[in-house]
């Protein structure tokens, strides 16, 4: 087993025939995206955890830890799929990734959150970053339309990023009393081994989610894109799944749909401006005339539905749902 696995990375699946392509190697691919789900899953909530603790232990405000712990812990496993792809020279998954994650956070995870309970969202910073959101989206498209997210576009979102956090931490006031009714936070060392195996999984994850899914891809000749901007969009976002689930079952809205809009955020102006400086990405056709808008228009539904309802309810939920679901069928094509 172990020279199998050692040389089957390193083999392209084009270079056999499909009648020359060995039974367990479809096989071992589903278990590749399998292993790397879980690890994504797994390893972003150690990272969090871990993260939180030292955070706290630093005496760094909650709103700070929730805008750059928090955030950018959840969209690591964003981060590390798209810098693999990139750099295995599938940019389609590495784009795909990233704007079918923000797609994913708003049609499926919102319609679930709200599912499990209707979403009531009231704040003087929710208008502030959902126009953040909006306009990031929209940034992209002279972006993409270049054909490839060079290095200076690259920096350019990692700028505009932290321009974004150090305006949002001054408007903060002060936010201390809200950790006065926390438990202690872990030791630090505690919360650094929760770091360190968080990363370990995140890295053993994003490299079998990426190797598996772009074989499957190639196997039944379904696009790469296709293939980023579902399967791998929707396993990188399973820490900002789990977190919204979970605040929604504690009633915890403002946690819900913060994590989402912070994590769009992040997507669009963290990941793939340090994906872009680590590695040029060229950009398919399909992104600038499909997927982009799809997320374009899905920032703006839900910065309406945010900022002129009182409620998501579960009808919208349901509806969110269907757009998701009517989305994927059409991304096929």
């Amino acid at each position: 087993m172990g020279p199998g696995l050692v040389a089957r990375p390193l083999q392209s699946p084009s270079s056999l025939g499909a009648d020359q392509q060995p039974s367990r190697d479809i096989s071992l691919d589903y278990i590749y995206v399998v292993a790397g789900l879980l690890g994504l899953f797994f390893g972003g909530e150690a990272l969090v955890r871990g993260s939180v603790g030292i955070a706290r232990r630093m005496a760094i405000p909650p709103l700070l830890i929730g805008l750059t712990v928090v955030g950018f812990g959840t969209s690591t496993p964003e981060l590390l799929v798209s810098v693999e792809a990139a750099w295995r020279g599938v940019p389609d998954i590495a784009i795909g990734n990233i704007v079918g994650s923000n797609i994913a956070n708003i049609l499926l995870i919102v319609g679930l959150t709200s599912l499990v309970w209707p979403i009531r969202v009231s704040g003087a910073s929710l208008r502030r970053d959902t126009a953040v959101m909006v306009v990031a989206a929209v940034a992209l498209v002279p972006i993409f339309a270049m054909g490839e997210i060079g290095r200076l576009p690259g920096f350019l979102l990692v700028a505009a990023l932290a321009g974004y956090l150090t305006w949002a931490y001054g408007q903060s006031g002060d936010a201390g009393a809200e950790d006065a009714d926390m438990p202690a936070p872990a030791s630090s060392l505690v919360s650094g081994l929760w770091i360190v195996a968080g990363l370990i999984a995140l890295m053993f994850g994003a490299r079998f989610l990426v190797d598996g899914a772009a074989s499957i891809a190639r196997g039944f000749g379904v696009s790469e894109a296709f293939i980023g901007l579902t399967i791998v969009a929707v396993g990188t976002s399973l820490p900002e799944l789990a977190t919204s689930v979970i605040a929604a079952f504690r009633r915890q809205s403002e946690i819900a749909i913060g994590n989402i809009v912070g994590s769009n955020i992040f997507n669009v102006l963290g990941i793939l401006g340090v994906t872009a400086l680590i590695a040029p990405v060229p950009v398919a056709d399909r992104f600038l005339t499909f997927d982009l808008p799809v997320m374009i228009i899905a920032s703006l539904i839900l910065t309406g539905l945010l900022l002129t309802r009182p409620i998501i309810g579960r009808g919208t939920g349901f509806a969110v749902l269907a757009a998701y679901a009517a989305y994927v069928w059409a991304a096929q094509g």
